[in-house]
């Protein structure tokens, strides 16, 4: 008996679901990213260099002073004021409120991987983006009360998605058979990178367009989107195979044979607390996702406020350009995913040298990048785009084959519980990451951006090296279970050593 195809599956449904509900999480997460540009009073928060001509300013000592000075004038040839929002918020506060949202964030991520192995991941993850988007709502009337009010508000958000990732990692232990694991959960986050091609230039256009003064509808529409995804995931995805009445037997069977042996049915048992925290290879998981987090948040809580102080993009171009590096990282996600199926199915490399290859990748060639940016100016602004792009895109090697698979491969009954532990440490460069460019970009100049770069770039190649020495891609002894397939009914019984023999043998014949 040849393996389930993937098309038309529940299994399919699911990644569909959760490609939307990581398109949901990262939507809600970097709204602020980008509405904060709009939201900000920047004549009001000059930087300290600064020379006022007529009704404009441009910032004295940089290359692009005249730059700044000509598309400041309308077309008419007049002078014009540069666009300000209602609020003064000086950077150190911007970066206060970036950062309040990964405070939240960092104390759920462990009690979101816990309950999920315990209970479940559908109503941790469904519940927790319904609060989340429930909370953005609120955004508009909370910052216009209070800048201490806004930043306890998106503390609050920070908390309910702290819970989605490690679930999400526990949900796909008992959906995803082993050749088909690096393409489901990879797809799954590649939602998240479509959130980002999508939110930019959607809330550019809203800041600019939208309705009660322009940003708040862009809190509005993510809120309500949000609130329809919750009702389709309440009513279509279930915990496991065994407890989706819609599921075919032949699925059913061919999903938990594939895992047998490897995920434990017993959502009672206590996770192996000191055989995790002394894993080496959990220690490799932890610093390389910190590592690579640090990259990630300086572009995805930053790239905006880049481009308009240093490309010097108005505000509709910021969100279309903001965008195109996630689109392309998409891309190498999904592309990279299925090669990296098929580089261990085909044994040309062990799982093992599989992560290690595409995390190396995902971060190595990045950094490269990142050095390259620190040079380019506004006069070039074709150049950084697309060195922006890359740097960003190649990003994607490490979701789709590199570290982000590797809780799966090493523990699978505990992949929650691991990715809840390395997230929560991950999640210290959220906070970090802005209050330190927020302090090195006190006069936005093209110089200080350029140490933003040289640290970042530092931070991945040191976790590459950690990752590449100390990672394993295999079954870790104290994950093994032995588990069974459940009580199944008469009609359901097939003949389960073909359906192993077509895991093994045929997993990547399984595909749309």
């Amino acid at each position: 008996m040849k393996a389930t195809r993937l098309c038309n599956s529940s299994r399919f449904t699911l990644a569909i679901l959760a490609f939307l509900a990581f398109f949901n999480f990262y939507s809600l997460r970097i709204n602020m990213s980008m509405t904060i540009v709009c939201m900000v009073n920047h004549t009001a928060i000059l930087p300290r260099d600064t020379e006022t001509y007529g009704n404009i300013t441009s910032v004295k000592n940089t290359d692009c002073a005249e730059l700044d000075l000509n598309h400041s004038r309308s077309a008419n040839g007049s002078e014009s004021r540069l666009e300000d929002g209602e609020f003064v918020w000086d950077k150190e506060s911007q970066g206060l409120i970036h950062g309040s949202l990964f405070w939240g964030y960092i104390v759920t991520n462990l009690a979101g991987g816990i309950l999920a192995t315990r209970y479940g991941g559908k109503h941790v993850i469904g519940l927790s983006l319904l609060l989340a988007a429930v909370l953005t709502i609120l955004v508009p009337v909370v910052s216009r009360a209070s800048i201490i009010g806004l930043m306890v508000l998106r503390f609050l958000t920070g908390a309910a998605q702290g819970f989605v990732s490690p679930a999400m990692q526990s949900l796909w232990t008992h959906w995803a058979p082993p050749l088909e694991s690096s393409r489901l959960r990879s797809f799954c986050f590649a939602g998240s990178q479509v959130a980002k091609v999508i939110t930019y230039p959607i809330s550019g256009l809203l800041c600019e367009y939208g309705f009660d003064g322009g940003w708040p509808s862009v809190f509005y529409l993510q809120g309500l989107i949000g609130i329809l995804w919750y009702i389709a995931w309440t009513f279509l995805v279930f915990d496991s195979p065994a407890q989706h009445p819609r599921i075919s037997a032949e699925e059913r069977i061919y999903i938990e044979t594939s895992l047998e042996g490897i995920v434990t049915t017993n959502h009672k048992k206590q996770p192996p607390w000191h055989s995790i925290w002394t894993s080496v290879p959990v220690w490799a998981i932890i610093v390389a996702h910190t590592c690579s987090n640090w990259g990630e948040y300086t572009f995805l809580t930053n790239m905006p406020t880049y481009i308009k102080e240093v490309l010097h993009f108005d505000i509709k171009k910021n969100g279309l350009f903001s965008s195109v590096p996630y689109l392309a990282v998409w891309v190498v996600i999904t592309s990279s995913s299925w090669l990296a199926d098929l580089v261990r199915s085909k044994k040309w490399l062990s799982t093992t040298g599989t992560r290690k290859l595409f995390n190396s990748i995902g971060k190595l060639l990045p950094a490269a990048m990142m050095i390259c940016i620190s040079f380019v100016d506004c006069s070039q602004p074709e150049l950084a785009m697309i060195l922006l792009t890359l740097g960003i895109s190649l990003t994607g090697f490490q979701y789709g084959g590199g570290l982000y698979m590797n809780a799966g491969d090493i523990a699978p009954s505990y992949a929650g519980v691991i990715y809840g532990i390395s997230n929560t440490a991950a999640t210290i460069p959220g906070f970090l990451a802005p209050l330190t460019i927020g302090l090195l970009t006190p006069d936005q100049t093209q110089h200080q951006w350029r140490m933003v770069f040289y640290i970042s770039a530092a931070i991945y190649v040191f976790g590459t090296v950690v990752f590449v020495a100390f990672s394993d891609g295999n079954l870790q002894a104290w994950a093994a279970e032995q588990t069974s397939l459940g009580v199944l009914e008469p009609d359901e019984t097939l003949e389960l050593k073909d359906i192993r023999a077509a895991d093994s043998s045929e997993g990547q014949s399984n595909k749309c």
